[in-house]
């Protein structure tokens, strides 16, 4: 039985949420709140959540600050914001407050259950829009006439994720790999989930496997 908590105050919404969530399994329970007060008191009663699904401006939110005090007091359960509050600010503040994924409102159905299933199989989802932005690549990286990477290798990772996966190959947990390459933890994260992306794989475990087979990573004959 999965169990999912649903945090938001427009009906109408859950009830396309509710039906969407049901694909994600045979069994799914879904809780469901209209405001943020309630959605605590849910996750109090409900130790055993798979994930929850919280609304970024709602009643009694006060947007990624909410989002940091869920992850505090619930470490354990995969928080995943669906918001219309699709800028790039607020999808960084969201994923560095710990949040697993940020999914648009806007998104289609297949898009939403791809995130939701990537991020219940232990990844982090995030929008493309943010990762095709201008800030969330390091400035080496960046060609300052348009803002994007033009040093994508021929399987689309950059130099900075390149290092971040052979990390990730080592063992190292995002925290230790942002000590290690000198980045902020939010920073890593989000070149993880471009690299689970970019890869098509749902785990490190799955990154590292393929990384392993495309020789990037481990391979005898590029060193």
């Amino acid at each position: 039985m999965m169990k999912i908590l649903l945090v938001d105050d427009h009906a109408l919404f859950r009830d396309g949420m509710r039906h969407l969530l049901q694909q994600l399994a045979e069994n799914v329970e879904i809780l469901e709140a209209g405001n943020f007060p309630d959605g605590l008191k849910l996750a109090d009663q409900n130790p055993d959540l798979d994930m929850a699904l919280l609304d970024l401006c709602m009643p009694g939110s006060e947007g990624p600050v909410s989002i940091r005090l869920f992850r505090q007091r619930y470490p354990h359960i995969s928080v995943v914001v669906v918001s219309g509050e699709d800028g790039r600010g607020n999808m960084e503040k969201v994923m560095n407050s710990g949040a697993r994924g940020f999914i648009c409102k806007s998104s289609t159905s297949p898009v939403m259950l791809s995130a939701l299933n990537l991020v219940l199989s232990g990844g982090v989802y995030t929008p493309p829009e943010m990762l095709q932005r201008r800030g969330i690549e390091d400035e080496s990286d960046i060609d300052p006439k348009d803002g994007r990477s033009p040093n994508t290798n021929e399987y689309g990772l950059t130099p900075r994720q390149m290092e971040v996966l052979k990390n990730i190959s080592r063992g190292l947990s995002n925290k230790e790999i942002a000590a290690a390459v000198n980045l902020a933890e939010g920073t890593v994260k989000i070149h993880v989930a471009a690299i689970f992306q970019t890869l098509r794989v749902g785990s490190r475990m799955e990154a590292v496997r393929v990384a392993e087979q495309l020789g990037l990573v481990g391979s005898d004959s590029n060193g």
